[in-house]
């Protein structure tokens, strides 16, 4: 047997999220079933991160083992033949029996991207949240400086997460411009339930003026989620991918 890691990209529109759910679609699902039908064995991968339900990913990672003899870099094209096209595998290796995508150091990146125009564009309806209302961008870039660092993020979470441990850290959390597009781009240590959709709506009400940015450290120190602003729809939470503070070996490519 041998374990493969994969970087996997997806739109997520159309699936409940990633992880299985007995009622609905999902990335997982679809992983499990093209890699069990090409390979001919039953197949359960394990992702690095498990995306809400209209959340995109560029770079997540996932592992699963096998006993197949198709070298593992040809994995990935085999695999995208069975894939839709809103799931695609970027890239296919061993690496050691015992790497878990989840039980290694590592910083995850998000970016939230927000549509700011007088009207939508029907070519960024899946991949954006759009608002016709003025955003003070500068403002948003200062509150977004306050998070960044080590703090408990309880008011960042939904109310419903069964977590003891609240406290993240955020190495990066910026606030950038380009032409319509405002792209909100969090990097951190791990995320909680819903924390970077919650992050993007408190900055988002910050922009209008709802929230003040010298507000963020009392919203923190709240450690409630009712301090907070709404939690940002999924659609424009795009997973960007994950470094690995210790890399796994990757096992020499077959000739």
């Amino acid at each position: 047997m041998k374990r493969i890691k994969l970087i996997v990209a997806y739109d997520g529109t159309n699936y409940c999220g990633w992880q299985l759910q007995p009622n609905g679609i999902t990335v997982e699902g679809v992983l499990n079933e093209a890699l069990s039908g090409l390979l001919g064995e039953e197949i359960r991968v394990t992702g690095a991160s498990r995306t809400d339900s209209g959340v995109h990913s560029l770079g997540n990672v996932a592992v699963f083992d096998t006993g197949t003899r198709i070298p593992p870099e040809k994995i990935s094209y085999a695999l995208n033949q069975r894939l839709p096209d809103d799931i695609v595998v970027q890239d296919s290796a061993e690496v050691p029996a015992d790497w878990h995508p989840r039980r290694c150091d590592s910083r995850k990146t998000y970016e939230y991207r927000i549509l700011n125009r007088r009207f939508p564009l029907p070519t960024r309806r899946l991949d954006t949240y759009f608002t016709y209302r003025s955003l003070d961008v500068s403002r948003m870039r200062e509150a977004a400086g306050y998070l960044v660092g080590t703090h408990d993020f309880k008011s960042f979470c939904s109310s419903h997460t069964a977590v003891e441990d609240t406290v993240r850290t955020v190495y990066r959390c910026s606030v950038e411009k380009e032409g319509d597009i405002i792209t909100i781009r969090v990097t951190g240590s791990g995320f909680l339930y819903n924390m970077v959709r919650i992050i993007a709506g408190t900055l988002l009400q910050v922009g209008i003026g709802e929230i003040a940015p010298e507000q963020m450290p009392a919203i923190l120190e709240a450690k409630n989620r009712a301090a907070a602003g709404p939690t940002a729809p999924a659609h424009g939470l795009t997973m960007i991918g994950i470094e690995y503070l210790k890399e796994p070996q990757i096992y020499e490519k077959s000739d």
